[in-house]
């Protein structure tokens, strides 16, 4: 493994050392880790969210040209239509 200096503020490295000894974690290490994960995870996360929006755009550009659209009237058909299924 590589070892990595890295600089926490006061309120990070009290939280740090809390976990480690209340024995939730055996090290800081294995904190950082978990935390690396999580970070990992996110990210991978936020990659395929991109992805879809990127995909929803492209479907929505080739879908051809916008209407306008009656806010009041489209508002009104959506009333309608919830009524009528109760």
């Amino acid at each position: 493994m590589r070892t990595l200096t890295i600089s926490l503020t006061p309120k990070q490295a009290a939280r740090l050392q809390d976990a480690v000894e209340s024995g939730n974690y055996a090290s800081n290490s294995e904190i950082v880790r978990e935390a690396l994960r999580l970070w990992e995870h996110r990210e991978e996360l936020r990659v395929r969210e991109l992805a879809q929006l990127k995909q929803a755009y492209h479907e929505g550009m080739a879908s051809g040209e916008g209407q306008d659209v009656d806010r009041r009237a489209f508002l009104r058909a959506l009333k309608a239509e919830r009524t009528e299924r109760g």
